[in-house]
């Protein structure tokens, strides 16, 4: 195979894979009433405590103009709440309730191990290679 098509063919593998794997946790997520994205902040809100809005659209790869809105959804649901920063107005952290928190502490393990099933097909030394190659070309795309 030429090298060309090479990585034409690594491109689509990659792209029909992270699309197979997302559509099995959606899955997994709606369940729960929750989409990626929302799902994602929970995530890193239940993982890194409380945390401004800007932080949280930053980490998760989200448009600020988004964040707002899945904050909304969230807060709509019960998961989270924002508490205004006493020494920046400019500043809002949102936090997990105690019903998000609780939440969290159920689905997360499940979450995980159905992350640990899709990965089960690969060897440590499998898995190993395949983040340090995606990392290589995820770092060599910013520049292109």
């Amino acid at each position: 195979m030429k090298e060309d098509n090479r990585n034409l063919k690594a491109f689509t593998v990659l792209f029909r894979a992270y699309q197979t794997i997302q559509d099995a946790t959606k899955r997994d997520l709606l369940q729960y009433d929750l989409n990626q994205t929302e799902f994602s902040v929970l995530e890193f809100l239940y993982h890194h405590g409380e945390q401004p809005i800007q932080v949280i659209g930053k980490k998760i790869l989200i448009a600020s103009s988004s964040i707002t809105y899945v904050i909304d959804k969230l807060e709509q649901k019960g998961f989270v709440y924002r508490r205004a920063c006493p020494k920046d107005r400019r500043v809002t952290y949102v936090l997990l309730t105690c019903e998000g928190q609780t939440l969290m502490e159920e689905i997360f393990p499940k979450h995980e191990q159905k992350i640990n099933e899709i990965f089960e097909v690969l060897d440590q030394k499998e898995k190993d290679t395949m983040i340090l190659s995606l990392k290589k070309v995820g770092l060599n795309a910013v520049n292109k």
